[in-house]
């Protein structure tokens, strides 16, 4: 297992990554090193110790076919709350690091939270709200470099909320010709809501094509 050097933002080979995608461990979270990271097509996912990984098969979402559930189109159309962009990106993602009902704990520790509010103030990581008058119900935060966007997270405080949070995120990944939607392991709520595994290599040449898209959040 390599062990990433301080001095280095270098990463290993895709090939070198166990079976469950784990590629290195160390390194920090700085904007220099995530945004080297994303573009290779590797993400952090731990932390004590703080884990990289490529797996593969990698989840993504495609954002052309993208279609909400039958069952969520009609509160798409009448729901009450109001969406915005950006416009309180540290509330989302403590949201999202926070306990829920049936999660203990998650992998969004104290220094990814003030590690991806970095990537946010320079530009780089971006959030959909929900609010309900002035309360936050749901969101989602990612990544966007060029045409890619690396969904890390969302969360829901009423019904639906964050999937009403995705597609609009997906509306709007749409309006901006973004070429890949990263959602990078898929789970079953991913699965359910259209998420699909491709082959790594399949996705590193999406990845390199959205990478050239001159697009931007």
């Amino acid at each position: 297992m390599t062990i990433l050097r301080p001095d280095s933002l270098a990463f290993p080979d895709h090939r070198a990554a166990n079976r469950e995608g784990l590629l290195a461990l160390g390194g920090d979270l700085t904007v220099p090193r995530l945004l080297t990271a994303y573009r290779a097509g590797i993400f952090p996912w731990t932390d004590d110790p703080l884990t990289w990984w490529s797996p593969d098969p990698r989840a993504i979402f495609d954002i052309n076919t993208f279609s909400p559930p039958k069952r969520l189109l009609h509160k798409l159309r009448h729901h009450p709350y109001q969406l915005t962009i950006d416009r309180d990106f540290s509330a989302v993602i403590r949201a999202c690091s926070a306990p829920a009902p049936g999660r203990e704990s998650t992998w969004i520790s104290p220094r990814f939270v003030d590690a991806y509010i970095e990537l946010h103030r320079q530009g780089h990581a971006h959030s959909i709200e929900v609010w309900e008058g002035d309360t936050l119900v749901g969101g989602i935060y990612g990544v966007a470099i060029h045409g890619f966007f690396a969904g890390e997270s969302m969360f829901h405080r009423v019904t639906d909320a964050s999937k009403i949070a995705l597609s609009h995120l997906m509306d709007h990944l749409r309006e901006r010709r973004f070429i890949l939607f990263d959602t990078q392991v898929l789970s079953p709520l991913t699965a359910r809501l259209g998420a699909i595994e491709i082959r790594r290599r399949d996705y590193l040449e999406r990845l390199s094509s959205a990478l050239r898209t001159p697009t931007h959040f």
